[in-house]
């Protein structure tokens, strides 16, 4: 697959993979001077590009496991979606779950991306539902281990 993109300042750089094996392509942030993020508070930080997703397709943002398990520093959203039809410089909010501030360094690899298909739905209005084990049973219905 093939995305194309555009950059928006001299300093961005594309999603790359970091080994073959690699789900997540590092997203790094465009900055020209460090960025502080404060305990418990988010900030956006531009990556410098746009790009153009084939139909059919989203980017899903994800949280560095290191950042986050080594700093508490996460997508502050759990995970961004990128839609195909989004044109726009793509962001990230981090969230700073640490005790002390954090501070992003200009290209410093803060978030992957993932590719997926997205399936279309279409919601049809029915009388009622087929039967399963579970049934309307929610949250921990199936047992706790």
């Amino acid at each position: 697959m093939e995305i194309q993109f555009q950059k928006l300042s001299p300093q961005a750089q594309p999603p790359q993979k970091q080994t073959a094996g690699s789900a997540g392509y590092d997203l790094q942030a465009c900055l020209t001077e460090p960025m502080e993020i404060p305990p418990m508070q988010a900030r956006m930080v531009p990556l410098g590009f746009a790009a153009q997703l084939p139909e059919g397709v989203a980017g899903f943002v994800f949280s560095r496991s290191g950042l986050g398990a080594k700093k508490g520093v996460v997508v502050a959203q759990g995970v961004g979606v990128i839609d195909s039809d989004y044109r726009g410089e793509w962001l990230v909010p981090l969230r700073n779950l640490g005790p002390a501030p954090y501070t992003v360094a200009p290209g410093e690899r803060i978030a992957q991306a993932v590719f997926l298909p997205v399936l279309a739905a279409d919601f049809i209005e029915a009388e009622s539902l087929s039967g399963t084990q579970r049934g309307q049973g929610g949250f921990g219905s199936t047992g706790t281990s």
